[in-house]
This record gives structure tokens, sequence and C-alpha cells, in this order.
């Protein structure tokens, strides 16, 4: 260790001693060529107002330059720092264009039903319900109580069926699209059908997306405002039914319209269509592009594992499937990724507590860049205006009774008509910008620069070589003449090679 450290300080002395020598090879100018150097700056350099004052020979003039050229570097360097200290704010501007197109892309809906289950599946199963509620806290954090008749129920039920895949169930027995609750489907003039709809599981339980992910064999676009999708119902309330004591007392569809590249959120987004009602739905495109940091809050660098785009609700589904998948070795069935499929057993014991801890500590989180999920840097969202009248009309009613073979209270009780379209061929993109940028800021740079002191890139060059050659005579008088004068001490033996000497020196 000791040999080690020897080294170093006699690697450092020998560094030393030849920069010395390299050094001692260079003459010291002389306080003439030195003299002759400065002036030879001040009457050649390109800074402008230096050479009036070296050259005027009246005093009042100098002084006067003198004034004018500290007065020109004063403001030069005040207007330097406000621009730099403004630059460092990461200042943004939104801009908002319309951009008017011949066809637009149909967004992504998804439609489920209020009543989630079929009625004859849960008469056996009464705890679905609140099995469900858990199962689906993944999606949306309720809060449960634990002493609660319910919560007892499900504890007992998962332990006596141990195999019981809730997910399978609710797919089977929850909502279906068919034939008898699709009853019209029409886009663009064409018609549809049940085939033309994804399944997906959301909070409501089994839903379908028309127009998004494998569904879409072409991506579907409309030429006129005004004429879209449109779409009749029936949610049938004497075979789907659900439980009122967990908030759901509405009969009628819930819908969300969104990109075809991101999942649904139905969390505070979704649009309520009821029985026995026409739903109007006029929609705008508006597309949203976010800086990235230190200027906006997105990051481009983030990357989803399974999904192709990111999105906030999208990263909040890896964020806590990896938190789970960590702490309970397995994933829920509602969120994505690899693994295996928690059991009910899991959800009451593992899962809800360590989605409480998640929400406690915070460590799925949205909004700034620092968070777990900032705003994305590109997103796609449709304002929607909606309107209802009455459906159907009395002549109407009649119609439909006897085309479905129905009562006219049912076609009352269980018809949901909605129609939904653009109201206009353009869409608005929102777009925040840089509001200085760094050619920008260079040019207002050089501006200032220019006006106060006639200065440029070339100027700045001449001032660091200037500089750079005085502080290299610095260099050479403190790092050898000065040691030779502090070492000398005189004597009368050699008085006459001292003075010699110091001639010199």
């Amino acid at each position: 260790m000791e040999q080690t450290e020897k080294s170093k300080v006699y690697a450092e002395n020998g560094l030393l001693e030849k920069i010395k020598l390299c050094l001692s090879k260079k003459p010291l100018p002389s306080s003439t060529e030195r003299k002759k150097f400065d002036h030879d700056f001040a009457i050649s350099t390109s800074f402008h107002g230096i050479h009036n004052i070296v050259q005027n020979r009246s005093k009042i003039r100098k002084v006067l330059w003198l004034v004018v050229v500290l007065g020109s570097v004063s403001l030069v360097t005040w207007q330097i720092y406000s621009r730099l200290l403004n630059y460092f704010t990461w200042p943004t501007t939104t801009s908002i264009e319309v951009q008017y197109v011949e066809k637009m892309e149909f967004p992504a809906v998804t439609f489920c039903n209020l009543n989630r289950f079929q009625t004859d599946a849960v008469a056996k199963f009464g705890v679905i319900f609140f099995l469900w509620h858990i199962v689906s806290k993944v999606l949306h954090l309720r809060e449960i109580t634990a002493n609660s008749t319910g919560s007892t129920e499900a504890t007992d039920f998962a332990a006596s069926h141990q195999n019981f895949s809730i997910a399978e169930f609710i797919r089977n027995k929850g909502f279906y699209l068919d034939n008898s609750t699709l009853l019209d489907c029409d886009f663009f003039g064409k018609p549809c059908s049940p085939k033309d709809f994804g399944h997906v599981f959301t909070e409501y339980g089994n839903c379908f997306t028309f127009n998004h992910g494998e569904t879409m064999q072409a991506k579907r676009k409309v030429s006129v405002s005004g004429r879209g999708l449109s779409l009749l119902f029936s949610v049938n309330q004497e075979a789907f039914t659900d439980n009122p004591a967990l908030g759901f007392v509405d009969a009628g569809i819930i819908f969300a319209i969104h990109s075809p590249k991101t999942v649904p959120q139905f969390d505070g987004l979704g649009l309520l269509s009821p029985v026995g009602m026409h739903a109007r739905v006029t929609i705008r495109q508006v597309k949203t592009v976010h800086q990235e940091y230190p200027w906006g809050e997105c990051n481009p660098n983030i990357k989803l594992q399974n999904f192709s785009n990111y999105s906030t609700s999208g990263c909040l589904k890896e964020c806590k499937a990896q938190h789970i998948k960590k702490q309970c070795g397995c994933v829920p069935f509602l969120l994505p990724g690899n693994g295996i499929e928690c059991d009910l057993q899991k959800y009451l014991n593992c899962v809800s507590p360590v989605l409480d801890h998640i929400e406690l500590k915070e460590l799925c989180t949205v909004g700034t860049h620092n968070s777990s999920c900032p705003v994305s840097c590109e997103e796609t969202e449709y304002p929607a205006t909606i309107s209802y009248s009455s459906f159907p009309s009395q002549k109407a009613l009649k119609y439909l009774s006897k085309k479905l073979n129905q009562s006219r209270k049912y076609i009352r009780e269980n018809l949901v008509k909605i129609e939904i379209n653009y109201s206009d061929l353009n869409y608005k993109i929102t777009q925040q910008q840089k509001a200085v940028s760094v050619p920008e800021l260079l040019a207002d740079l050089g501006g200032q620069l220019g006006l106060f002191c006639g200065a440029s890139l070339i100027t700045i060059i001449e001032i660091i070589e200037y500089l750079f050659t005085n502080f290299y005579w610095i260099c050479i008088f403190f790092l050898l003449k000065i040691p030779e004068m502090t070492q000398w001490t005189p004597s009368p033996q050699n008085h006459l090679g001292n003075k010699n000497r110091i001639e010199e020196c």
C-alpha cells in the first residue's frame, strides 16, 4: 500500500518536472514586448470601442470611451444573464392547429351492460357479486369493509372452491353479445354484427369493443360528418342483473370512446345511456403532443411490455401487475403480464392487501416526469357531446313490438339506441412547443453581443487567445522565476554572479 502511494507521488513529481522543463525552454517576454502585445490587441480586435480608448490622445475622450465600453459590457452581461436565466426555466408555448381531411379514422367504442351478470347463474352463487367487487379492485380501488357479511361468505367460498375460476365464470355467465342483445348495427350505411366486436374484461365484466385491436380488418374511416355508428341494444333486465347494495342501481349501457390503440378506461370517463332512450353522441378528435422533460412531463424512453403504444392507463396496469407478481407470485387476469393466474385465495389474502399498500405508499403514480407513469408524449382524445330523446315514439313502439315479437313494456324497459358520429371532418392538434430553442438562444445572444459591443464569435475567440497568452506567461513567471528568486540568498563569495541573475530576471 505504501509502495503504491510512493509511486503515485513520484509520478506526480515527474509530471511536474516535465511541465517545468517544457516551460523553461520558452523565454519570458520582456515588459516592452508584453506592452506591445497588449497595444496590438487593443487596436486590432474586432471588439468595438477599445481602439478608441487606446488611440485617443485626449484624456477626456479616453475616459468617455472607457465609460461607453464599460457600460456596453455591463448591459450585454445583464442581457446575456437574463436570456440564459429565461432559457433554463424551460419555457413552453402551446399551439392549436385545426387540420381538415377528407376521411377520418373512427375511434374504438367499448360497450358494457350495467347489469353485469346472468340472473340464473348468480342465483346459485350470490357471493359472486362480492367476489367480483374484490377482483375488479385491481382496476379501480374501492373501499371494502373487512367485517362485512360478504367478506365472510367470500372467504368461505374461496376455501371450499379452490379450483373455481372467476374469469371463466364471468366470461360464460356474464353479459354476452349476440343477435338477442345487439338487435341492430350499422356503420356508415353498412350492416355490422357481433362478430365485429372484440371481447374485453373491465370492471363491468364482459364488455365488447367495436373497431379495436384484432377486430379491425382495416382502419375504419368515415368521409361524411353526421354519419357513423348506429346501434340498438337490448339489456334484457330479466336475463341480466346486479347487486344494488354495491351501487349498481341503473339499467342501460355504459360505453367509452377511445383510441383504437389504447385500452378502454371507464373510471370517471364512461358515458351512460339509460333504457328507453336514444343517445346521440357527436365527437371531435383532439391530438395532444407533450414535450419531454424538462420542458414538459413526458418521457419518450418509457416502453410498455404488453402494449404497443404507451398510455397512462396501460402503464398503471403494468405497474400494479409487477408489484402483485413480486409479492404474491401470480398475475390477476384483469391485468397484463405473463405468469400464474391468481386464484380466489390469493385475491383475498395477498392481492387486496398489496393494492392497499400500493395506494398508501403511492408506488404507482401518474402525472409528472418522475412518477411511475408520466403523461404520454402523444395522445388522442375524443371529447363528446351527448343528447337524449325518448325512445321509441308511439308509432315506432308499435312497429318494434311487432317486429321483435315483444311487449311494449319490454321495449320501453330494455331497448337502448346509440348513435356516434363526428361533428366535423377535422381534428385539432394541441402541441406543446419549446419557447426557446438552442439556435434561437444563440441567435439572441449573438444579437445582444453585436448590438452593444459589435462582437461576434470571432471576437470571443480573439479574447480567449489574448487571455490564454497572458495566462501562459504568468505560469512561466510563477513556476520558474519566483522559486529562483525566493531560493536565492546573497553571499560575498558570489555577489557578482547573483547580480547577473537579478539583471537577467
